[in-house]
């Protein structure tokens, strides 16, 4: 188990989804679609996205009373599309924050399932003697100039980040990861012959991601679900919440069928307001919600990569009255 102190960051105010540049370039399928997802603006920012992650870095640093030299490794939950090709975005991070002191590199390739992998690394380097500071972050910006990504979800900008050590008032307390290669092309965006103006993600498949993965997702978020409780001894009356990933209205409803419960308030307002922001949503969404003391967290991702993951928080006193960490 390890312990955490998070910032979730969105610039400035949000913008309508009807403001957008490409909603006027939106077919009439598009925008019937585009406009039941539940989000009526996104977050915009000019940073790119290790400007977004730094900012959110130095907040849950101010949070956990650290500096950046008191890190010793800072994983970053790399971009949909990098900055550069070639360069690196984790060192860029690294020098960005003065954690010059830290060992630096990147995780992903799991597209909005990503944070799972990050927090399965600083868990095992939290095991070793040297490690006392691992800092997880990310930039949310999405991969082409269009945020309205068809049929799924509308992409806001921002920073996500996370202090992870081995003591503190919110314990990391169990992380669940399962992959599929099937879905691996899915969507994509086609680049190397066409100026960024031009990029557009496509899902090669439509009737494969509503249907086929749509029955997959639902499964394996409830027995990823089960297997968690199972193997850390609970029963869902002891789950306080629930939070998922903000996609969509239909993905939310989808995610209380599977789990039998709704999710937290907190993610219809946060998706109302912000959009989605890829690998950040969940821990944003948990620092939105602001469980009280001894409750229990199930944080879901899935990604039509394919990936699902599911994470057991806990927060503040446990059942006896004495602090967790």
């Amino acid at each position: 188990m390890i312990a955490l102190a998070g910032s979730g960051w969105c610039p400035g105010e949000p913008v309508p989804v009807e403001r957008l540049p490409e909603w006027a370039e939106l077919g009439d399928d598009e925008r019937s679609t585009c406009s039941a997802l539940g989000i009526a603006s996104v977050a915009v920012s000019g940073s790119g996205a290790t400007d977004l992650a730094a900012a959110a870095a130095r907040r849950a640093l101010d949070r956990a009373s650290l500096s950046a030299t008191d890190v010793d490794v800072v994983i970053t939950v790399e971009p949909r599309a990098p900055e550069a090709l070639v360069s690196s975005d984790a060192t860029r991070l690294q020098a960005a924050l003065g954690a010059h002191r830290a060992l630096a590199f990147s995780v992903g390739g799991l597209g909005c399932a990503s944070l799972a992998p990050a927090l399965l690394t600083a868990s095992g380097l939290l095991r070793t003697p040297d490690v006392r500071t691992v800092l997880v972050a990310h930039g949310s910006k999405p991969a082409t100039p269009r945020r309205y990504r068809h049929p799924v979800t509308v992409n806001g900008d921002g920073g996500g980040a996370l202090v992870l050590t081995r003591s503190g008032d919110v314990r990391i307390r169990d992380v669940l990861l399962e992959t599929n290669g099937d879905y691996a092309d899915l969507f994509r965006v086609s680049y190397r012959d066409r100026p960024f103006a031009e990029w557009r993600e496509e899902c090669t498949d439509p009737v494969t991601y509503s249907f086929r993965l749509a029955v997959e997702t639902r499964n394996r978020l409830r027995d990823l679900t089960d297997r968690l409780l199972s193997r850390n001894g609970l029963t869902a009356g002891e789950v306080t919440c629930y939070l998922g990933q903000n996609l969509s209205l239909p993905s939310h409803r989808n995610y209380a069928e599977v789990l039998g419960a709704p999710l937290d308030p907190a993610c219809a307002a946060n998706l109302a307001r912000f959009g989605h922001l890829g690998p950040n949503d969940t821990f944003f969404n948990l620092h939105t919600a602001d469980p009280p003391p001894g409750s229990r967290v199930v944080l879901l991702d899935a990604s039509p990569t394919a990936a699902w993951s599911a994470v057991l928080v806990e927060i503040g006193a446990g059942e006896d009255g004495t602090h967790l960490l």
